[in-house]
C-alpha cells in the first residue's frame, strides 16, 4: 500500500527521508517538509567527464595561435580548406546552420549555399552523393550528424567509397572524400549518441579512420585527411567539443596521419588509447607513478587506419606490458588487433600478458554509463595484476 501524502501547498517530489516528518492522523501517513528544507525540487547535478582534460603545450612552429575548444577548432580547419581550395564543400544534415555540435557556424554565410548546405535526413544519401563529388574531382566534406548513424551509410562506405580505386585499377578514385562524426560517449548519450564504431571500418581495406585527442591535433588531423588522396573517416571526441581547449595556431598545419605519438615516456608498462581515453590513461599514469612506482608510457594511436605497428612494439620492447583501452565494446575491438600483433612481433619482450580495459559487450546504457566505460579505476587495477603478474 502506498501513503497518502498530504500538504499544506503543492505536491513536491519525495527526494530525502530526513527532509520530512512524519505524523498519524485519520488512519493516514503524513509527511510533511521539515523547516530545513527548501520546498523547491532540487536538481540533481550529473558530471559527465569521467577525466581530467590536459592540454597539449602550445605550438611553436606553426605561426600564431588563439585559444579555441575542439569544435572551434574544426571551424578553423574547415575555413582554412573552403579559403584555398574553391572545389571544397560541406554538406550534411542541419550544417548549413552551424549544425548541432555548431562545427560550421558562420561557414554559409561566408562561402555561400552552393558550398555549405543542408542534406536530407538520409546518411547513404549524404555519402553517396560525397563520393559522386569526389570523383568529379572537387573536395568533398560529409558530415553526418553522429557517429551512431553512420550505418545506413555503411554500404556506401565499405562497398562504394574503399573500393573506387581498387575497382577501376586507379583510374578512378574517390580520394577527396572526408566524412566528420561526433563520436564516442558524452555523458548522457545513452544507446544512440554514445557509440564508438570505429573497428566496424577498421576491417576495411581502401579507408583511413582517424580519432583526435584535442583542438591541436583536431585541427591538424582533419587538414591531414582532407589532403590525402584517400577516402577518410574523422571521429570527433563529443565530450571534448566543448571540455577540451587549448592554443591553437589559426594559419593551417598538418599532423601526419599513421603516426602515433608518444605523449608521456615511461619505462615499466605501455599505454595504448586514442581519443578521450588519451586523458583517462595519462590520469592513470600519474597514479601509477605516485601509488605504485610504476612508470608508464602513453601513446595517442590517433590513426586507427592504417595504424603505426612500429612505435607501439618499439614501447612495448623497451616496457615489456601493454595496456589497451578504448569505449567501444571489447569483443572485435581494435585493441584485439593491436593485441594480436604485438603479442605476435614482441613475444618475447613480454613480462605480463597484454590486458585490454575495454567496455562491455552490452548496448551503451543511459543511467549506468558511469559502470560502463573504462575509467580510470578499471584501468588503475589492471595495472596493479599486470605488475604484480
Amino acid at each position: 500500500h502506498f501513503p497518502v501524502l498530504l500538504t499544506a501547498g503543492p505536491l513536491f517530489p519525495l527526494r530525502a527521508a530526513h527532509c520530512f516528518s512524519q505524523s498519524d492522523g485519520f488512519g493516514a501517513t503524513l509527511l510533511r517538509l521539515s523547516p530545513s528544507c527548501s520546498s523547491r525540487p532540487k536538481t540533481q547535478k550529473r558530471h559527465a567527464a569521467h577525466f581530467t582534460y590536459q592540454p597539449d603545450p602550445v605550438p611553436a612552429e606553426y605561426g600564431p595561435t588563439v585559444k579555441m575548444n575542439l569544435f572551434q577548432s574544426v571551424t578553423s580547419a574547415l575555413d582554412n580548406r573552403l579559403a584555398t581550395d574553391p572545389t571544397a564543400v560541406i554538406f550534411g544534415e542541419d550544417v548549413a546552420f552551424g549544425g548541432v555540435f555548431r562545427c560550421t557556424v558562420g561557414l554559409r554565410d561566408k562561402y555561400g549555399k552552393d558550398r555549405v548546405f543542408n542534406t536530407p535526413l538520409c546518411e547513404q544519401g549524404i555519402v553517396g552523393f560525397g563520393i559522386g563529388v569526389a570523383a568529379a574531382g572537387a573536395t568533398a566534406i560529409a558530415e553526418i550528424q553522429f557517429a551512431d548513424y553512420i550505418f545506413p551509410a555503411f554500404d556506401q562506405i565499405v562497398n562504394e567509397a574503399a573500393k573506387y580505386r581498387y575497382r577501376s585499377g586507379n583510374l578512378f578514385d574517390c580520394g577527396n572524400l572526408t566524412i566528420r562524426a561526433p563520436w564516442g560517449c558524452v555523458g548522457h548519450g545513452s544507446l544512440y549518441h554514445s557509440q564508438s564504431p570505429e573497428a566496424f571500418f577498421a576491417h576495411c581495406p581502401g579507408l583511413k579512420i582517424v580519432v583526435p585527442r584535442g583542438p591541436i591535433q583536431a585541427k591538424g588531423l582533419l587538414l591531414s585527411c582532407f589532403a590525402d588522396k584517400n577516402p577518410c573517416i574523422f571521429f570527433e571526441p563529443k565530450i571534448l567539443y566543448r571540455a577540451a581547449v587549448e592554443q591553437v595556431p589559426t594559419e593551417p598545419y598538418h599532423i601526419p596521419l599513421s603516426q602515433a605519438e608518444v605523449v608521456q615516456e615511461g619505462s615499466d608498462m605501455t599505454f595504448v588509447a586514442w581519443g578521450t581515453q588519451v586523458h583517462v590513461m595519462r590520469e592513470v599514469a600519474t597514479m601509477a607513478q605516485e601509488k605504485l612506482g610504476v612508470s608508464c608510457e602513453v601513446i595517442d594511436l590517433r590513426t586507427i587506419l592504417p595504424w603505426d605497428v612500429e612505435t607501439i612494439c618499439k614501447s612495448v620492447v623497451k616496457t615489456g606490458r601493454l595496456l589497451i583501452s578504448h569505449e567501444a565494446p571489447v569483443t572485435g575491438g581494435f585493441a584485439a588487433e593491436i593485441s594480436s600483433t604485438v603479442q605476435e612481433q614482441c613475444f618475447l619482450n613480454l613480462e605480463a600478458p597484454i590486458t585490454r580495459v575495454c567496455g562491455y559487450d552490452t548496448p551503451f546504457p543511459h543511467i549506468f554509463e558511469p559502470f560502463y566505460i573504462p575509467d580510470k579505476w578499471k584501468c588503475f587495477e589492471a595495472v596493479k595484476r599486470m605488475i604484480s603478474y
